[in-house]
């Protein structure tokens, strides 16, 4: 298939730039097969069924982007640049990739000083990228971030406003554990303590995996022929007991259902044999039409870039005829989207 397939028109005005209030008031399209119904995620509880399993990723996201000073003697005096990083993915010994604002502005060898806790040198750099090795480790490293950082808005809401101290709640999902994303999961910042419970009474079961999201998942794709095109690999773990858990609702005849692409991405990496086993490491994998899917029985998730990885997704299992009547009515009737925008329910006909 040609990326063409998968490029809508978009209004700028339905780019959510902030979430709704509370949380599971945002809206959410429920389509199964070519049947659409409007809702809200607050209606879960009445959609979903007794024995259904709702698989939720645990990564929970640092403040990953930094303003800091680079500090030079001239032969004018001292002088000092102001410098933007965005951390992308952790290397071994506490070294981080990231993407560094204007790049030319530092040299290798360098120090970035962030606040009077936190600075990181610059070790290396090399196709736009530069390599950091930071101050600090552990519990030291996680508390100077904490105070110094801001949250990884994607680019579309960074474009139309900065990030603030709101975000660190708002881009944080309430069950976030294992930290390591550069980006949220964000199907999941819909739910909150309350649905959760309300889920929880209905019958619904939860099972956790992490995926830590990382900067590629917003990389466009430049290849007209989406075969040609190289996805970039996240870390992901599947435990033993999340397997058992996914085991036994297939076999009880529930539905396993991921609350967002990256948690199906896991899920399905873990099941390339064809039944969910325990799984630890990078996965690459793509999700194009024509995939089959393994565990996911449907998916909960945000609506997507046009032309995007998760385009072809949730085209491979809702269809992509199915997948263009769902934007069309969710452009016509102003739902909100991406990131902090409203969900959808994809129930595929088997």
């Amino acid at each position: 298939m040609k990326l063409s397939d998968f490029d809508f028109d978009l209004p700028e005005t339905l780019i959510a730039t902030r979430p709704a209030k509370p949380r599971s008031s945002a809206r959410l399209l429920v389509a199964q097969g070519s049947d659409i119904a409007d809702h809200h995620v607050y209606d879960l509880v009445d959609i979903l069924q007794p024995g259904d399993r709702l698989v939720l990723n645990d990564t929970r996201v640092i403040p990953a982007r930094l303003s800091g000073l680079r500090h030079r003697d001239s032969a004018e005096g001292p002088v000092q640049a102001r410098i933007e990083v965005t951390m992308l993915e952790p290397r071994a010994q506490g070294q981080w990739a990231a993407l560094i604002k204007p790049l030319k502005k530092v040299h290798d060898g360098e120090t970035i000083v962030f606040s009077d806790q936190l600075s990181a040198q610059v070790l290396s750099r090399q196709d736009g990228q530069a390599l950091i090795e930071f101050n600090l480790t552990g519990d030291d490293f996680d508390d100077a971030l904490a105070r110094a950082g801001a949250m990884p808005l994607p680019p579309y809401i960074a474009a139309l406003r900065a990030p603030d101290d709101q975000d660190k709640t708002d881009y944080q999902t309430v069950w976030a554990k294992n930290t390591g994303a550069v980006a949220a999961p964000t199907a999941s910042l819909h739910f909150d303590d309350d649905l959760l419970a309300a889920l929880r009474a209905k019958g619904v079961a939860f099972t956790y995996v992490t995926l830590h999201v990382g900067a590629g998942t917003f990389l466009p794709v430049k290849v007209d022929d989406i075969r040609d095109h190289k996805m970039h690999a996240e870390w992901g773990q599947v435990s033993d007991a999340a397997v058992q858990e996914i085991r036994a609702t297939k076999r009880a005849g529930g539905r396993v259902i991921p609350v967002g692409t990256t948690a199906l991405r896991l899920i399905e990496s873990a099941a390339r044999s064809g039944d969910i086993a325990p799984w630890e490491g990078p996965t690459d994998i793509f999700i194009t039409p024509g995939f089959e899917f393994h565990v996911a029985d449907a998916l909960m998730t945000n609506f997507h870039l046009p032309k995007s990885t998760l385009m072809m997704l949730v085209s491979a299992l809702l269809g992509v005829d199915e997948i263009r009547a769902v934007y069309r009515h969710a452009i016509d009737t102003g739902y909100r989207f991406f990131s902090y925008g409203d969900a959808s329910l994809l129930i595929p006909r088997r």
